[in-house]
Parts: C-alpha cells; sequence; structure tokens
C-alpha cells in the first residue's frame, strides 16, 4: 500500500530526474484536461451479487465434504509468490458459475496477462466474471479494459475513478486537484472468488512482484485459501463494492474512442507488450484435479471496511471502518504480539497501545521493512520518528533486509533479487492470526478501504509464527546504545555495521529522506 503522493518516490536518486519531467508533462496535460475532472454522474445499473447456489457447483461441493463440520473455514498459508500465483490460476480454471476479482492494482505485465488469459479463458466457457478495479494504478490499461468489456461474461468496473488526465497517474491526479478529498481514498481490498466457494485473500496484489517473478526487485507476501462460510463473508463485502455508486462501468469513465485508434505497439511508441509467463504447478491445483482439498479448518471471521469510508474524508465512525477491531484484536495478546507490516506507523494511539502490552508483560515483535528495502520511502520517516520510543518500552524491531536467505525456499525463488515486505499479518500468543490488506499506519485507518480474515486456529497462527522468526533472523534487529541512538545489528554480528544507519540504503536516498522529513505529514503516510 502506496500512498499515491508517493508513488514516484523510489525512484532515487537517478529516478529523480526522469520523476521531474513526467511532473512537467503530465502539468502541460492536466492542464488541457482540468475543466473536465467532476466525476461523471451514477451510471444507471442494476445491482448484482455473489452466486447464490454455490453448493451446486463443483467447488461448492468439494468445499462442503471436506469440512468436518458446520461453521468452520478451511484456510491454507500462501507464502511463495509461485503458489498464489498457480492457485489463482486453478481458481480461475476450475470455476464454472462466477468470478470475483477485487484488486488496488493489476500489473500490465507477465504474470498479470497468463493469469487473465485464464480468467478470459473461464469467460469463454460461460463462467460470468465481475472485475472491480481501484482506478490508481491503471494508467496504460483503458485499451485493455475496455476490451474485456466487450466479451459478454465479463464486466468491468472502476472505483473512486480519475475523470480526466487518463494518461499517466500525475496527469490524473493534477487534473482532479481541486477534488482532493476524494481521490486520497483509494480501493485497497484483495480477492479472488471462484463460484462463491473457494477464495484467496490477502496481501498480494497482481503482478510480477507479487509472485516473485521480476528478475529486479519482488515482494514477501502472504495470502490464504479460504473455503466455507467466510468465502460467503468475502463476497458479501465485494457485493457492497461492486454496487456501491463509486464503482464505475469502465465505458463510463473512459473515452470508447481509443479503441479506434493504433495501439502503442503499432505506432511505435511505448513498449511491446509483456510476454505471459509460465504458470506453475501447485499442490493446491493439483487438489482440485483429484477432487480433494487440503485445509486447515477452523473458525474464521472476515473483518472488512464499508464503502462509505472512502467519503469519510479521513474521518470514518466505528461502523465504517475495521481499524478499532484491529485495536481490540492487538489488545487481546496475553503473552505475545507478532506483527508483519511493510508500512508501520504506529502513531501515538498505536504507541499507547503497545506500552499497554509492554506493562502487561507481552512481548511484542515487529516485522517491517528497513529504509533499504521499503517501495515508500516516505512512510518510512514516519516510522522512524517512532524507532526509539518503541526500543525504550521493550519492543522488539526487525528490518528486512534486501537479500534472502536462500533457505528461505518457502518463500518463493527470490535468488539474487532484491526483496521488500508487503505481508500484512497479526498473530496472537500462536493461537490466532489476521491476514489481510491493512497496514498499521494512519493511511489504512483512515483513508483506504481494508479488509482482512480472522482466523482462531493455532496450526496457521504456528505456521505464521515460524516464518516470522526465519525472516527476522536474516533481518536486521534494532537497539538503542547508551545515548539512545539506534543501531542496526546481525547474526551473526557484522562489525561493519557499528556507527552506521539506516544500512544498504544509499546515502542518495538517505539525503532525500533527510530533506523530506520535516515536510511529511503523519496523516498522509
Amino acid at each position: 500500500m502506496t500512498s499515491f503522493m508517493l508513488a514516484d518516490a523510489s525512484a532515487v536518486p537517478c529516478g529523480i530526474a526522469r520523476w521531474a519531467r513526467r511532473v512537467l508533462w503530465s502539468l502541460s496535460m492536466a492542464a488541457l484536461t482540468t475543466g473536465c475532472a467532476s466525476l461523471p454522474e451514477p451510471v444507471p445499473r442494476a445491482d448484482t451479487h455473489a452466486l447464490a447456489d454455490h453448493q451446486a457447483t463443483e467447488l461448492g461441493r468439494l468445499a462442503i465434504a471436506s469440512a468436518p463440520g458446520p461453521g468452520v473455514s478451511g484456510l491454507r498459508l500462501l507464502a511463495s509468490g509461485e503458489d498464489a500465483l498457480g492457485s489463482l490460476a486453478a481458481l480461475a480454471d476450475n470455476a464454472r458459475r462466477t468470478l470475483d476479482l477485487q484488486y488496488y492494482l493489476i500489473h500490465s505485465d507477465g504474470s498479470s496477462r497468463s493469469l487473465m488469459q485464464r480468467v478470459r479463458a473461464a469467460a469463454d466457457r460461460g463462467v460470468h466474471v465481475r472485475l472491480l478495479l481501484d482506478d490508481l494504478n491503471t494508467a496504460g490499461q483503458d485499451r485493455g479494459l475496455l476490451r474485456l468489456t466487450n466479451h459478454p461474461n465479463i464486466e468491468v468496473r472502476l472505483y473512486n475513478p480519475f475523470p480526466a488526465g487518463r494518461l499517466g497517474t500525475i496527469s490524473r491526479i493534477l487534473a482532479s486537484i481541486t477534488d482532493m478529498s476524494r481521490i486520497n481514498h483509494r480501493m485497497h481490498n484483495k480477492m479472488f472468488v471462484a463460484d462463491n466457494a473457494l477464495a484467496i485473500t490477502g496481501g498480494r496484489n497482481l503482478g510480477d512482484a507479487y509472485f516473485v517473478q521480476s528478475p529486479d526487485s519482488n515482494f514477501l507476501d502472504i495470502d490464504m485459501i479460504v473455503a466455507g462460510p467466510a468465502v460467503r463473508a468475502l463476497s458479501a463485502t465485494f457485493d457492497r463494492f461492486w454496487n456501491d455508486p463509486m464503482a464505475y462501468p469502465v465505458a463510463a469513465v473512459v473515452d470508447q474512442s481509443i479503441l479506434l485508434s493504433p495501439p502503442p505497439e503499432a505506432n511505435g511508441a511505448g513498449q511491446s507488450a509483456s510476454v505471459p509467463v509460465a504458470i506453475p504447478d501447485t499442490a493446491f491445483a493439483r487438489d482440485l484435479k483429484q477432487g480433494r482439498l487440503t485445509l486447515v479448518w477452523a473458525r474464521a471471521t472476515v473483518l472488512a471496511d464499508k464503502p462509505s469510508k472512502i467519503l469519510s474524508e479521513g474521518q470514518p465512525t466505528n461502523a465504517e471502518a475495521i481499524a478499532d477491531d484491529v485495536d481490540r484484536i492487538i489488545r487481546s495478546a496475553r503473552q505475545e504480539l507478532i506483527v508483519i507490516s511493510p508500512y508501520f506507523v504506529p502513531g501515538v494511539r498505536g504507541l499507547a497501545l503497545f506500552k499497554g502490552l509492554r506493562d502487561r508483560g507481552v512481548k511484542v515483535r515487529v516485522l517491517t521493512n528497513s529504509l533499504a528495502t521499503t517501495d515508500a520511502p516516505a512512510v518510512h520517516i514516519g516510522y522512524a520518528r517512532y524507532r526509539t520510543q518503541l526500543l525504550a518500552m521493550g519492543v522488539e524491531l526487525h528490518e528486512l533486509r534486501p537479500l534472502l536467505n536462500a533457505r528461505q525456499a518457502k518463500l518463493g525463488s527470490f535468488g539474487s533479487s532484491h526483496a521488500s515486505l508487503h505481508a500484512k499479518v497479526v498473530v496472537l500468543d500462536r493461537q490466532t492470526a489476521l491476514v489481510g490488506s491493512m497496514n498499521l499506519d494512519p493511511r489504512s485507518a483512515k483513508l483506504n478501504s481494508e479488509m482482512g480474515v480472522l482466523m482462531h486456529s493455532p496450526e496457521i497462527a504456528l505456521q505464521l509464527a515460524r516464518l516470522f522468526e526465519e525472516v527476522s533472523e536474516d533481518s536486521y534487529h534494532l537497539s538503542l546504545s547508551d545515548g539512545q541512538q539506534v543501531q542496526w545489528h546481525t547474526t551473526p554480528p557484522d562489525p561493519a555495521l557499528l556507527g552506521q544507519s539506516e544500512p544498504e540504503a544509499s546515502a542518495w536516498l538517505k539525503f532525500g529522506i533527510k530533506l523530506l522529513s520535516p515536510f511529511a505529514p503523519e496523516e498522509m503516510l
């Protein structure tokens, strides 16, 4: 979850020049389009809903037959990016009636192309596809999205759209500069639901970096396969957003004449289309072929913000937002709290929450990004403001290092690629776990819509706790010096770290962060 205000913050140092050129270009484009920045009138349409008779589908019957009893949901961790990609493809391949996809972003790259080919193939055999996509990161995708809607079995809607300046992300923002209170709120949900019977949800968007397919940089992330009653709760959340007035059919936002012009590949502009990647074979895909489900069955609850949070101007009610629910969950820890959050900005409220836990003797352990691994350096400013206070109260802080140990096979084949944390996980007393889209930062709490699955499963909780320990062992662990300065350590100890600050981050990045720090309001991070 990167604030759109910070979308290009990671482009340093030489990227600064490119970013500046993009800003100047976008300013000129926005000047031509600012008069068209208001949202179009809501489009009249009939509400549609998730498949009611899910139990009549092959996937529905399989889920029912696999459950040990009523009231419990089937759960399975997807820690490896390759496993997640193969499992998503398996859902698309095995859907017979419906596919519902809700995402913050879908990159235009090989992984997404391969996956969307499976989705389109499902539509070809009669599956009704609903794709709901936040509009922030769809620059350059208008043509493809329109083409999808030409399929009789595919509907595409854009959530909280940018009606002008659609040539690029920056031009969209500048064209809507008078509507900042709206466009600063984004739909951050992620789910992929087949026949209202099986689903995958968690922290991953769709793209090479989320499936460990990028040669340069990949995300360490967590998704869950879900079966049982929790799937119906996920579908109910999807329906609320799909039928919300802020979800516009793509044709109501995008100029359809774009289909009449030559594509970028034909006129020499832009890059050639991404080549699809090979879909990995996975244990889940093999299970479905053999008509079985290997899942952990436990009671699970779906937590999800209401669509109205998007229009709350940063002041959502308790009924609209799940932030208070997450706080209550965290406060319920008795022996140990584990937090994995790529963007970790606790704020005064979070500090008080962690202090209360520490005063009761609860071990609080946090894994987040280092400055060297974060894809949103400006958000790191908000986190760094609280490091000293967190360490002083006895919170255990770990920061991811850029290169993962080769033995972390369960996370995927990162190889020599740069690693960045993107998973959002809370584990309480190794008994209960929350996996979803929500970071522990002000943007997730107040601005973006978020969701997650709360699982009362010691088995899943233990798996996540072990994953935390394995990754944190290879991460930096932080402490305070006698002079209350933050220190970074590794196992085994590295003498070269003595006296270093923000290790492995470039001098340019450190300098940029120092300049930005006084101008980074916490509520925007």
